[in-house]
């Protein structure tokens, strides 16, 4: 077991001991971290739980059970309000714990995933088409889980299901060989696989002949006429060499890229299943998933209200000309992920305009037995400044590359500004890892489902809750032991806390693996920026009131020690959100 769960487990142990000669049965009561250190540092409500199964006085039952706790050294307990019961850590504890986590590469984080394969579908651009703005979220939230299971002990198998399959093939295949400029798609090919797209596209608004040109080009695609196949395939490489220019700007890297293609020939047998498992049925020609009628009309997928009361609302697996949908490729994507990859979990990192699909899909999925634990991780969108949806002046959605290219030059800007000394690759580096760490934490620090204001000035300040007040947190970290006269080993320093400063600062540290786990369990990223902010305040506020370099030995040693585990915890929490931090600022 790790450090920090052996605090709450000890105090937790305590408490069920504590509570079978008080109660005469044995019990169990749930320990958790105070939401108010004014209180404590640990509560249970045990006591107004239990008190009002067996009919007595709360604040007497607490009592009681405090009478018989045994905390070993590890804390006091009182009581509040109605009946609570708070826990108060002992500093000689936090400082047993702090040096514990000095040795401990994990850092008390504890191995929750070990034994779990979870895929992480995430990111999905379409291909021939550029990365806009609205991709960040599902990039940048979905690398970040990737990393923050792994380090949890999940097998993470990162997906990107790139949209390689559809109708807008048709337009492409016309364009590529009747439009396309081969030096433009050599120099950046996803700028111009859109040009020939968006020029064919208007040329059908104009011309019947175009569109019927384009149907037959898919037509012929998807019987797998060989010339067709081959620009298929290339159209697709030059815009995986685009995409992957994006990636390694943003340092997010996946398993596989798994597009919609790649399960075609799964497709007819699928929809051939649903109907001999009566699972789907005919409608009008087309195939369609309905209600099975066992869950109630508000929490089935597959029904509507509407002014005329509840109705069928079923997801299409077969169009009536013989086409499929997302549906379909999304069933057979499922089935793949746990027949191949032996998936426990798959966690779908897309926005939430997609609700009723995945409601949908892992209801059929269910049906047809394909059963795991299924998650839709939805978020909200990116707003301008003006608190609508960010688009260029003639109304395109602003380009993820264009944003990240800003967001390293208004770093570059700034930290000239601040550091002249700062000169070539070095600072082009330190601008690099600054522009896009702010561009991530940015995201990361909000709560996935709500709209965020995407603010160039408030997400670069070195001040306030920044991915760029951080990264220099660790840089001033550094920058002590930067003036030791010999390296400084921390695993032999005796760890004495006695400054408020210090137990605080000693309390976050023993915070950090009690955290990680909760953040997949609702998929909430923002917890751990929240976090590592407030780590970084109570470093800086530590570092005010407690003199390091100029005490004594023995209590320079301790400061020193609590110095490099605030460094570690800082600089493992960044990158666990994919945030790098450079040596100097």
């Amino acid at each position: 077991m790790t450090l920090l769960q052996d605090l709450e487990s000890r105090l937790a142990t305590a408490l069920a001991t504590a509570l079978a000669p008080t109660l005469g049965e044995p019990a169990s009561a749930a320990v958790t971290a105070a939401a108010d250190l004014r209180f404590g540092d640990y509560q249970t409500n045990a006591a107004m739980v239990l008190a009002k199964q067996h009919k007595t006085n709360p604040r007497a039952l607490a009592q009681r059970i405090i009478d018989h706790l045994h905390l070993d050294g590890l804390a006091t307990a009182d009581i509040a309000g109605p009946g609570f019961i708070n826990f108060h850590i002992l500093p000689a504890a936090y400082a047993s714990r702090a040096t514990t986590l000095i040795g401990d590469e994990k850092l008390g984080v504890p191995a929750t995933g070990e034994g779990k394969t979870v895929v992480v579908d995430f990111s999905a651009p379409n291909v021939a088409k550029p990365m806009h703005v609205g991709h960040i979220r599902s990039t940048i939230i979905g690398d970040s889980l990737c990393r923050i299971a792994r380090f949890l002990g999940f097998t993470v198998i990162a997906d990107n299901h790139i949209g390689d399959w559809g109708t807008q093939f048709g337009m492409i295949l016309h364009g590529w060989k009747t439009l396309l400029d081969p030096a433009a798609l050599e120099a950046d090919p996803i700028p111009e696989l859109l040009r020939i797209y968006r020029d064919v596209n208007s040329a059908t608004k104009a011309d019947p002949a175009v569109l019927e040109t384009c149907k037959n080009e898919l037509v012929k695609l998807q019987a797998g006429d060989p010339q067709n196949l081959a620009i298929w395939r290339q159209c697709i490489d030059v815009s995986k060499r685009g995409l992957r220019k994006i990636y390694d700007t943003l340092d997010v890297k996946f398993d596989h890229w798994l597009g919609e293609s790649h399960y075609n020939d799964r497709l007819a047998g699928l929809v051939d299943e649903f109907l001999t498992k009566g699972i789907a049925r005919e409608s009008n020609g087309a195939v369609c998933v309905f209600s099975d009628g066992i869950k109630k009309p508000a929490d089935d997928p597959f029904m509507v209200h509407k002014e005329e009361g509840w109705t069928d609302n079923p997801a299409i697996i077969r169009k009536a000309d013989g086409g499929f949908l997302y549906a379909t490729t999304d069933l057979a994507t499922i089935q793949f992920r746990i027949d191949e990859w032996k998936a426990d979990q798959i966690w779908y990192v897309v926005g939430v305009p997609q609700q009723l699909h995945f409601r949908q899909l892992f209801d059929a999925a269910a049906r047809w037995g394909k059963t795991g634990n299924f998650q839709h991780v939805a978020f909200g969108s990116i707003l301008g400044e003006d608190r609508k949806l960010m688009k260029t002046r003639s109304g395109d959605n602003v380009q993820l590359a264009d944003v990240l290219t800003e967001a390293v030059e208004r770093a570059a800007n700034i930290i000239a500004a601040k550091n002249p000394d700062l000169q070539g690759e070095e600072a082009a580096e330190i601008a690099r890892i600054v522009g896009i760490g702010a561009v991530k934490f940015a995201e990361l620090s909000q709560n996935r489902l709500t709209d965020y204001v995407f603010a160039w000035d408030r997400m670069l300040a070195l001040q306030g809750d920044t991915a760029p007040y951080l990264q220099y947190s660790t840089v001033r970290i550094r920058s002590i032991f930067r003036k030791l006269d010999a390296p400084f080993d921390a695993s032999t320093a005796i760890i004495t806390l006695t400054e408020p400063e210090e137990i605080h600062l000693a309390r976050l540290h023993a915070r950090f693996g009690e955290l990680l786990p909760l953040i997949v369990e609702d998929f909430r990223p923002n917890l751990l920026a929240n976090y590592l902010l407030e780590l970084a305040r109570a470093f800086h506020s530590f570092f005010e009131a407690c003199p390091v370099l100029k005490s004594a030995a023995a209590v320079r040693a301790s400061r020193l020690a609590l110095c490099e585990l605030s460094a570690r915890i800082l600089t493992t929490g960044l990158g666990l959100l994919g945030i790098k931090c450079p040596e100097r600022m």
